[in-house]
């Protein structure tokens, strides 16, 4: 099935809609979410994309992102994705929103304006081994040592929404 994204401008006005694909080769501003899930012990979930994504295969990312479609608000969309890619439910906070552009190989760009959503999960997954091909957890002061020492086995939005991140909290 083909998918799109909703273009916006910085005041995410919606100004279209284009395939997901053809949004990433010509870098266009479009909606997007991030989800960072920890579990009891303030760790931080990591998938790591299953080998059959178009682009940043293998490498480890935050617990979920993805983009909402037309009829979805942020949320409703990010908990759509928690459910098609690792099987769950959790309750999710909204905490900031940005916009970023990151080069992300292979002539494709993502330039999101992201929500960045929260929450807890301490349970089992149900991978989608199409999306994901495996979890962990992970401490940020491990994470952090991790991303300096192999910054390649990252996706490149991960870096960039990690760094938010800390900003805000």
């Amino acid at each position: 099935m083909e998918e799109f994204v909703v273009l916006v401008n910085p005041q995410d006005e919606v100004l279209g809609l284009m395939e997901k694909q053809q949004a990433h080769v010509n870098g266009l501003l479009h909606r997007a979410f991030s989800v960072f899930l920890f579990n009891q012990n303030g760790e931080m979930l990591l998938q790591k994309r299953a080998a059959e994504k178009y682009h940043s295969p293998h490498q480890w990312t935050n617990a979920v992102c993805s983009h909402p479609r037309i009829e979805e608000t942020y949320l409703e969309a990010a908990k759509r994705r928690l459910n098609e890619e690792l099987g769950i439910e959790a309750e999710l906070s909204e905490k900031f929103h940005f916009i970023y552009k990151a080069d992300v190989g292979g002539g494709l760009w993502e330039h999101e304006l992201d929500y960045v959503f929260t929450g807890t999960y301490h349970s089992e997954f149900n991978l989608n081994k199409d999306e994901v091909a495996e979890v962990r957890y992970i401490s940020l002061e491990n994470l952090d040592k991790e991303i300096s020492e192999h910054p390649e086995q990252f996706t490149e939005w991960f870096k960039i929404i990690l760094e938010e991140y800390k900003h805000h909290f």
